[in-house]
């Protein structure tokens, strides 16, 4: 056993830490200064040995310099990771950013080849643009089973329904993105899939028992570590009839008997974000660090207070709570996944060569986004009776920021104000477009005379909870039918709330479905939309929202 002094044993614990920084260069230009270190903090704790940053934010070209001058701050190799699930575009502006990995489920129901050479693509995609920009571990597939269409933060994040299609298509997805020579991330072990409430915002409960979970949640982790995936992230769900005291991140009973010991993963094990309420609200930032890492996580990723963190694990190895040995494994397995991807000083990312690669969207990256775009999106015309206008294109969106896909410029408020459309965004932080009556729930008279267009934005989300569920969205579908004041109507994002609305929705009114939000997805539809309302008398562009 390695005999530690006492400042090696902090440089040693530091490695074991991941850190949250921007993607973009200045402290001014964080998005989350919240969660995102400042330069100054994080030089400082890079000097110190800390292991790991995962970056968010900026473009593709700040990315690389930015990876550049993080990597000048430090004397050993480091894991550079980001949660592109979607493609690199999903978080960084000039990669590719794809429909969501449901949609591909979507498409494996009827053409299961199809769906999964897209699959293996859609990683080989993610893939190339990390490594070209300097990531060296990607933090996706989701394995997550999406059994409930009611999930709030997994939902379109899922590849499946069904534990087969999830393994099958995670598979193929960890292939593609292995072969381009970065590190792979399974999440959420034991399995998210069927949580009623988000996890940054409170601990979820599973009851399922162990039977449960081995014929369904714990399918696709087991066929993905088979095929090779590197490493596994936890989730912060408790499942009390497995371990009643800890959720799976804090729990010896799930990550080092199931997963290391029956299941037999031994690679790499990252908790997920440490700062999230499920963790922070019921244990407190020190003993959950503590926790997970005596649990057998080896990382401990974006701890609240990155210097407390590491005091407290040293103080829980010093004093025996954490027998050192726990150290070392966590040592030799980070040695060894680095090992995979490092690349040495002499062919960094530091080179002028690398960085005068200002577009990495291959040709081939662009044929497919577009092709799963057109794989996955519906799109229903009938004639507009003429005597209806649509004078009216509400926006129904999550939050107006931080919001990736929709800003002054975005075609789904572009596109109608160019064709005459008055816009109105209503959103989270917003004033209430409701009032109180069930059956007529949307107050017209605040938006004036004219048809609605209605353009939803709705999805699982991180940090949204019940948001959407309180809104009476499908009430407001049948208030402007009955009204005839509902023009055509487009859904971006789950499915499941798109099954409802077929439910009620006028076979007369036009319609679209998109499993995609960024802006192609808004230009195709609406440019389809809209082609047959080009001679419309054009209006003054006009922008109205509610908010504070």
């Amino acid at each position: 056993m390695i005999a530690f002094h006492e400042r090696d044993l902090r440089r040693s614990v530091a490695q074991l830490l991941v850190v949250r920084a921007s993607g973009h260069a200045f402290d001014s230009q964080r998005q989350f200064p919240k969660w995102e270190l400042s330069n100054y903090e994080l030089q400082q704790l890079l000097e110190e040995d800390v292991g790991g940053v995962i970056l968010y934010g900026g473009t593709t070209i700040e990315l690389q310099k930015r990876i550049e001058k993080i990597r000048s701050w430090t004397k050993q190799p480091i894991f550079l990771c980001a949660d592109v699930e979607e493609g690199l575009g999903q978080r960084f502006q000039g990669g590719t950013w794809l429909v969501p990995p449901l949609a591909v489920g979507q498409i494996y129901k009827n053409q299961p080849a199809k769906a999964i050479s897209l699959a293996e693509s859609y990683g080989n995609c993610i893939g190339v643009q990390a490594r070209e920009c300097g990531l060296n571990w990607v933090l996706a597939p989701v394995c997550d089973v999406n059994s409930n269409p009611k999930n709030p933060v997994i939902n379109l994040r899922a590849w499946g329904e069904d534990p087969l299609t999830v393994a099958v298509l995670i598979c193929a997805f960890n292939k593609g993105l292995s072969k381009q020579g970065v590190l792979t991330c399974a999440k959420h072990f034991p399995g998210h899939g069927d949580t009623s409430v988000d996890s940054h915002l409170e601990l979820p409960i599973i009851h399922h028992d162990l039977n449960r979970l081995k014929e369904l949640e714990l399918l696709p982790f087991k066929e993905v570590i088979s095929s090779g995936v590197d490493t596994v992230m936890t989730a912060h769900v408790l499942f009390p009839n497995i371990d009643s005291n800890a959720p799976a991140t804090l729990s010896a009973e799930i990550l080092t008997k199931l997963l290391r010991q029956e299941i037999g993963f031994d690679g790499l094990l990252v908790t997920d974000a440490l700062v999230m309420d499920a963790i922070r609200n019921t244990y407190g930032d020190d003993e959950a660090v503590v926790m997970a890492f005596a649990a057998g996580a080896d990382l401990l990723m974006m701890p609240a207070n990155p210097k407390k963190a590491i005091d407290a694990i040293c103080t829980a190895l010093l004093s025996g709570r954490i027998p050192m040995q726990r150290l070392e494994e966590a040592l030799q397995r980070r040695k060894n996944a680095l090992a995979k991807v490092y690349v040495s000083d002499s062919t960094n990312f530091e080179t002028e060569e690398k960085l005068d690669h200002y577009l990495i969207e291959r040709k081939e990256d662009k044929c497919l986004a577009e092709e799963l775009l057109l794989s996955s999106t519906t799109i229903r015309h009938q004639v507009i009776p003429g005597n209806i206008k649509m004078d009216i294109n509400l926006v129904r969106i999550d939050c107006l920021f931080p919001c990736q896909f929709l800003n002054n410029y975005s075609p789904a408020l572009c596109m109608p104000e160019e064709a005459g459309y008055k816009t109105t965004v209503c959103h989270q932080m917003g004033v209430s477009p409701w009032q109180n009556d069930a059956e007529n729930p949307l107050a017209l008279e605040r938006f004036g005379e004219g048809s609605f267009l209605l353009q939803l934005f709705i999805r699982g989300n991180p940090f949204r909870g019940s948001f959407f569920n309180q809104e009476p969205w499908l009430a407001t579908i049948l208030q402007l039918q009955r009204l005839n004041r509902l023009s055509g109507l487009i859904l971006y994002g789950t499915p499941y709330f798109w099954n409802d609305i077929n439910q009620l929705l006028d076979n007369s009114i036009p319609f679209a479905y998109s499993p995609g939000q960024m802006n192609d997805a808004q230009k195709h539809v609406l440019i389809s939309f809209l082609q047959k309302h080009q001679d419309r008398e054009m209006k003054p562009k006009q922008f109205s929202e509610f908010t504070d």
